[in-house]
């Protein structure tokens, strides 16, 4: 027996009670995860991005863990509750035009000693001062770094459109203005480089294209440790009293570790190893997150259909954004329907052994987004379901 087909027999046998659709997470899986995030962050905090878990129990499981420290979150609606929900040091990974929770967060001393907001530009400065209020406390601020690279005097540009922030002098230009005005504190930097972390080197059947990729991150990696360094050093310049600095992601934890400038590394995905970390040779994840559709129908030999399934990720849309047929192996997509809003069917001699009512595990394309489905995880140790806990929709929040 593979040890794919083991897996597959014991959520078979762990929720043979229930009926799918189900959604798991294996949690010897999750804490191996953890335990390999931490050991390539070589001594560095790791902070925990939620957006890749969207569950409080799971994100109260790795905090616990030493090596985790803090959470970034991805919405101030969300972080503002995770405070309340007694979540410490979060830091809100993008920018927000949430007026009415700036306004509780300038009003709570609470909130805004928990919640650090992202800026990359100064008329974010201006929207939080009109959102305040009565509320007087200080706002807590990080500064966002564009990570691109840009190539032939900027013609060519790799890498995700986020920050204007590019070079050591604009960050530091936004530095000083945060330094002035009252209300505000620069406590940290923030840069993602999605661009290495979040894209597979080793994609199957496309070695040419592999080889192209890794000399790209490469080429990116150098660069960016030396403008990293710089930024911070200018930022420094300017508030000597930095908290932290902030880079990385589950693809790259390793390499932004060494730098000496980053402090602390961020990663989530790597908790649950969805389908996009297929294709890395950074590291090598073991899958946590499953969820299991039933078969309702057999139109014929070599085919099942299974109820519902279609849960494309977000992202530039194509066949990487769907989730994955995982267990039994060897099924497939029918090319000319796909994954589907009510029902799926799968081709593969694997159809002939399912039965109605058998389960089918998929993985999804991304981590935290299978949670926007399931309104509770089941955690599962050895062949049991241990625990149900409820998603973020399962607490009744749906931020984005």
């Amino acid at each position: 027996m593979t040890a794919r087909a083991a897996d597959r027999a014991r959520y078979d046998r762990a929720t043979a009670h229930l009926d799918a659709p189900v959604a798991i997470v294996d949690l010897e899986a999750f804490d191996a995860n953890a335990d390999d995030l931490i050991r390539r962050a070589g001594g560095k905090p790791v902070r925990v991005a939620s957006k890749s878990v969207r569950c409080r129990a799971l994100l109260e499981r790795v905090l616990a863990k030493d090596g985790f420290a803090g959470i970034m979150s991805f919405t101030l609606a969300e972080s503002l509750w995770l405070a309340r929900s007694g979540f410490e040091d979060i830091l809100l990974a993008y920018p927000s035009a949430d007026r009415s929770g700036f306004a509780e967060l300038a009003g709570d001393p609470k909130l805004a000693a928990a919640v650090t907001v992202m800026v990359d530009d100064v008329s974010q400065l201006d929207l939080i001062d009109s959102a305040r209020g009565d509320g007087h406390e200080v706002v807590r601020v990080c500064l966002e770094l564009d990570t691109s690279l840009k190539l032939l005097g900027g013609r060519v540009r790799v890498g995700a459109l986020r920050s204007p922030l590019h070079s050591p002098a604009q960050v530091a230009d936004v530095a000083r203005a945060v330094a002035r005005r009252p209300g505000f504190r620069l406590v940290g930097i923030m840069a993602y480089e999605g661009h290495i972390a979040g894209v597979g080197d080793s994609l199957a059947g496309r070695p040419f294209r592999s080889r192209a990729i890794r000399l790209m991150q490469a080429t990116a990696r150098r660069e960016l440790v030396e403008r990293r360094a710089a930024v911070v050093r200018a930022v420094r310049a300017v508030v000597p009293d930095l908290e932290f600095v902030n880079g990385g992601g589950t693809g790259s934890v390793q390499h932004t570790a060494a730098e000496d400038s980053v402090t602390e590394i961020a990663a989530g995905s790597g908790l649950y190893v969805p389908r996009l970390f297929d294709n890395y040779t950074s590291f090598d994840g073991r899958p946590a997150a499953l969820f299991a559709q039933p078969v309702v129908r057999r139109p014929g030999v070599g085919v099942v259909t299974v109820l519902g399934g279609g849960y494309p990720a977000s992202g530039a849309p194509g066949p990487d954004r769907l989730p994955v047929p995982y267990l039994p192996e060897g099924l497939r997509y029918d090319p000319q329907e796909g994954p589907g809003e009510v029902q799926t069917p799968l081709l593969g001699s694997p159809a002939d052994d399912l039965l109605i009512g058998d389960k089918v595990w998929f993985r999804h394309a991304k981590a935290g987004e299978l949670c926007e489905r399931f309104d509770m995880l089941r955690l599962i140790e050895g062949d049991a379901v241990t625990a149900t806990v409820p998603t973020y929709r399962g607490e009744g929040q749906t931020f984005l």
